[in-house]
This record gives structure tokens, C-alpha cells and sequence, in this order.
């Protein structure tokens, strides 16, 4: 039997913290494991693991083991990527905005931090947060995760909707975004809220060989809603990506 519950949608509290940070930390590193296959099956990727294998398989005198051993290697080091990319995002949020969030957000009236609760027969249990940022004109959203078990249940459109809401009664005549290349639920949940892509590049604040292995791109939106014909913020010198992926 399906249990009953209600979602609500309420301001962020010092009590969440311990969850929060859970969530948050859980909602980057599951990034790594699509990017990885993403990267891993690209045709590029694919033939230098073949080349690979066959130098291992020369080198080794004929040997399947040492042509298997050096593909195995080629795929760790991709993964090694994925992973440092998400995993130095993670940790480089953590170190900052998300070490106070009450001074980073709370505190500060144009930015904005909420959790979702889910009243399970009684039981009440932080399942989902997003955030916004403002700077001047224009605000960014950050910070959207919903837990796994919580997902296709419509929580993180009505997340992305109480941001917007936020931005509105705050004046904010923009709503921009960031995401990886690899959320590809993300970025079509965005779109049927009215988001479009303005833009793509490379910097993800990592090495930048890494982000061109992991073949991860940084991707700009903005809500339609609030498109201007003004030039968009320069993004490329903040977060490289504020909302995480398979969320709806």
C-alpha cells in the first residue's frame, strides 16, 4: 500500500542543516555516474580505448589481460574526471554559501533558501531545497535537489516555481540558471517551465583538460519570462552549475 502524503514548501531553518547538507552532498556525486557513461560511450572515447587495449595487448605479448588491463585504465581515468569535476563543485559550495546558509541567504533579503517537506502519515521529513541568489537586476537559482525516492512527483517543478515566485514580489526583471550538460532531465523540465538556452562553454572551474575528457559543458538558461534584449551576465566567473539533474 502506497503511503499518504503532502508536500509543503517552507523557509530554510537551522534545524535542516544536517539534511541539507546530506541532500546536497548526495544531489552532486550522482552526477558522476551519467557523466561517466555519457563520456565513456562517446565515439571518440570509445576508439582511443580500442587503440588503447590494442598497445596493451602488443606491449603484453599478445596479452588479453594486459589489453583489458589498459582499457580498464583509459575508463578509470574518465571516471577520475567525472569525479573531480562534481566532486570539487561539491566541496567548493560546501567551503562557501552553503558552510552558513543563514548568512548566505537568509540574511540577505534578495536571496532566498527553502526545503520541501513530505508529511508521511504524520511523519514529516526535509525531501527537497532550492535557493536563489539576486544580484542587482537579475537573480540565480541554485541549489534544486530533490531525493531520490521523491522524484516524478512534480516536487521539483514546484521548487523551481516558489524561486520564481521569489523573484517576482523581489522586482528581479531576470531568472537565470546553470546546469551540466549531463542533466538532460533537468534541462528538459526547465524548458517546459519556459527556461532557454543562452549559451554553453567549457569552464567548469576544474582542470580544464578534465571537463574536455569528461566532455561536460556548462549550459546558461534564462526563463523566458524574463528574457530582455540586454546582454546576459557574465556567468562564466560564478558557480558553474546551480541545479541537479533527473529531478521533476
Amino acid at each position: 500500500m502506497v503511503p499518504y502524503f503532502q508536500f509543503s514548501i517552507r523557509e530554510y531553518k537551522l534545524s535542516d542543516q544536517d539534511v541539507v547538507m546530506s541532500l546536497f552532498h548526495d544531489g552532486i556525486l550522482e552526477h558522476v555516474y551519467p557523466a561517466f557513461f555519457k563520456a565513456i560511450s562517446n565515439p571518440d572515447h570509445v576508439g582511443i580505448a580500442l587503440s588503447i587495449s590494442m598497445a596493451g595487448y602488443v606491449l603484453g605479448g599478445s596479452s588479453y589481460f594486459q589489453a583489458l588491463l589498459f582499457g580498464t585504465l583509459w575508463a578509470g581515468f574518465i571516471y577520475y574526471c567525472c569525479h573531480d569535476i562534481y566532486d570539487s563543485y561539491m566541496m567548493g559550495r560546501l567551503n562557501t554559501d552553503m558552510a552558513d546558509i543563514q548568512a548566505s541567504y537568509l540574511e540577505i533579503p534578495d536571496n532566498g533558501f527553502w526545503v520541501a517537506e513530505a508529511d508521511i502519515n504524520g511523519q514529516v521529513k526535509v525531501v527537497g531545497m532550492v535557493a536563489v541568489m539576486g544580484d542587482r537586476s537579475y537573480a540565480r537559482m541554485t541549489h534544486v535537489v530533490v531525493a531520490f525516492a521523491w522524484r516524478r512527483r512534480n516536487l521539483g517543478s514546484q521548487l523551481t516555481r516558489k524561486a520564481l515566485d521569489f523573484c517576482k514580489d523581489r522586482g528581479f526583471s531576470r531568472f537565470v540558471m546553470a546546469l551540466s550538460s549531463p542533466q538532460t532531465s533537468a534541462i528538459s523540465m526547465c524548458q517546459k517551465l519556459g527556461f532557454v538556452q543562452t549559451s554553453s562553454y567549457h569552464n567548469t572551474h576544474a582542470n580544464p583538460w578534465f571537463s574536455k575528457l569528461a566532455r561536460i559543458n556548462v549550459i546558461e538558461m534564462e526563463n523566458l519570462k524574463y528574457l530582455s534584449a540586454s546582454t546576459l551576465p557574465d556567468l562564466k566567473h560564478e558557480c558553474f552549475w546551480h541545479l541537479h539533474p533527473r529531478i521533476s
